[in-house]
């Protein structure tokens, strides 16, 4: 992963962590062990979840800018189809509290997204190649 990649995954990651902490307290609160346990699940979802498309994301784009289009959609439809397997096959649960679940899978998304869109906005990227030869420019 390249320093940029690694800085836009630590500005997301820590505070949704953050978040998810308060997520897990206040369904403690709210629902007991069940939901503290649930918003837990949820907040784990969503870390594992987006982390794993930055990673991807990150690799691709050092093939090329298709990979990099190709390793983010496939991550999405990746992460939708995960989550509506998850959603069937636990959906009866009562392992955890499903709204907390929700909960706290909402929120944590949102809270990613803002600070990984946050992240891309501060980083500093050049937009052309410098050291790009143009053909039929010669060497000077």
């Amino acid at each position: 992963m390249q320093a940029n990649d690694v800085r836009v995954l630590k500005s997301a990651a820590l505070p949704t962590l953050a978040v998810g902490v308060v997520a897990v307290v206040v369904a403690l609160l709210l629902s007991g062990g069940k939901g503290a346990l649930g918003a837990a699940v949820g907040t784990l979802l969503v870390g594992v979840f987006f982390s794993i498309s930055v990673v991807a994301v990150s690799y691709a784009s050092r093939i090329s800018p298709q990979m990099m289009a190709i390793a983010a959609m496939g991550s999405y439809l990746v992460k939708v189809v995960v989550i509506m397997l998850m959603l069937a096959t636990f959906g009866d649960t009562t392992a955890w509290n499903s709204r907390a679940f929700a909960w706290s899978v909402v929120v944590c998304t949102i809270v990613w997204t803002a600070f990984e869109v946050r992240a891309f906005i501060k980083t500093k990227m050049l937009y052309v190649d410098p050291d790009a030869k143009v053909p039929g420019h010669g060497d000077s």
